[in-house]
């Protein structure tokens, strides 16, 4: 049937559903590319909470996401800012993610790395900073998962210059006990990062960055780029100590960053690959067989789908990620920790729901067009 669908001028236009899904099944490991998923949090709809409450978490829903994308072969990134980290997840709701979600991991066999930052300060000294961090990878570590060392608010308000970030990073570079993935989240994703590694000139906050990884290459696996940039990426990975991974975080330009050039390639750790789950995965496996141009058309068409969902203000990208996950029959409903499913308008779900449908991602069409209707009516369109 018809779905009535709004757009941004507030008039109603026709869309006919999808009615057979892309069918994709879980098929073998990946062999030229290590790929992460940063996954979503499914809240407790019963909770009787307010956006300022602590998380209430449907853990056995949020599990079981995490094995629908280790079923297909991905890695889980876990804690990130895709799973709200200080955006409705406190620290205490995180660590306790990272628990339940490491032993998980261990028991299907799956590939898990987790956030680690300074979520319980709003501000501090460099030393408290310091003990923050300290505190958060121990509980990583402690837990059997790698850590991805992310961007810190406290520090990149506290920090006066260069040479703090230095200090801070090659002191918990030292202490780490395996290499971890350094995380650069750019100020489109956390407007609080703004001038991370001292610097708002990007070009000089490169520097430093790449300071901290040729100080400490042994304790480096990779690093993750969100600065929505591609050629800044792919000048900044040329310039990475051998062994030392590029991971990217941007979901503007990833697949031709993951299929890489003459001189490398990018892997891959994303909040878009939380709903291109299966097909993320179909295409790295083509990519593996060396047809770049077949992995390319399987990816490129998600691309549109992705620009919409990480549109300004791209912070709230979390919304159509967990929209996309209801539709999709992951979760049964569409609400958000903090109450942030009301952080995007009818206009741009509506557009979300039609260019997930155009690729094929709902596993049952008609299911994601009935919920797709319920919204609507709910919003007032009854047509």
């Amino acid at each position: 049937m018809t779905l009535h669908l709004p757009d941004a001028n507030g008039t109603l236009r026709p869309y006919e559903p999808r009615t057979e899904p892309l069918r994709l099944s879980p098929g073998t490991p990946f062999t030229s590319r290590t790929v992460f998923s940063a996954a979503h949090v499914v809240a407790d709809p019963y909770a009787d909470v307010s956006p300022d409450s602590p998380a209430a978490v449907d853990w056995d829903a949020t599990l079981a996401f995490r094995c629908h994308l280790w079923s297909h072969g991905l890695g889980v990134a876990e804690a990130m800012d895709t799973a709200q980290r200080g955006m409705g997840l406190d620290w205490a709701g995180a660590a306790e993610l990272i628990r339940r979600s490491a032993a998980e991991a261990r028991a299907v066999g799956g590939r898990i790395a987790c956030g680690v930052g300074t979520d319980q300060l709003t501000g501090g000294s460099l030393a408290e900073i310091r003990a923050a961090y300290e505190e958060q990878l121990a509980v990583v570590e402690e837990a059997g998962a790698q850590a991805i060392l992310m961007a810190s608010r406290a520090l990149a308000a506290t920090a006066t210059g260069p040479e703090d970030y230095l200090e801070v990073y090659g002191h918990l570079l030292r202490q780490a006990g395996d290499p971890v993935v350094l995380h650069w989240l750019g100020p489109m994703f956390d407007p609080a990062l703004e001038g991370y590694w001292g610097s708002s000139d990007l070009d000089a906050a490169t520097e430093v960055f790449l300071e901290v990884v040729a100080a400490h290459p042994d304790k480096v696996d990779g690093v993750k780029i969100s600065l929505l940039d591609a050629g800044r990426e792919i000048a900044l990975r040329r310039r990475l100590p051998r062994g030392v991974r590029c991971y990217t975080g941007d979901d503007f330009h990833y697949p031709e960053l993951i299929a890489g050039d003459e001189q490398g390639f990018s892997h891959a750790l994303l909040g878009i690959f939380d709903p291109l789950g299966p097909l993320a995965a179909e295409a790295v496996r083509v990519l593996d067989t060396a047809d770049t141009a077949g992995f390319r058309a399987l990816l490129d068409p998600t691309v549109a789908l992705s620009r919409h969902l990480f549109q300004a203000p791209t912070r709230f990208y979390k919304t159509g990620v967990v929209f996309l996950a209801w539709l999709a029959g992951h979760q049964s409903h569409f609400a958000m920790v903090g109450g942030l499913q009301s952080a995007r308008s009818l206009p741009h779900l509506a557009r979300a729901y039609e260019l997930a449908d155009q690729l094929g991602l709902f596993p049952d069409p008609k299911l994601a067009e009935e919920r797709m209707r319920t919204l609507l009516a709910l919003y007032g369109v009854t047509r």
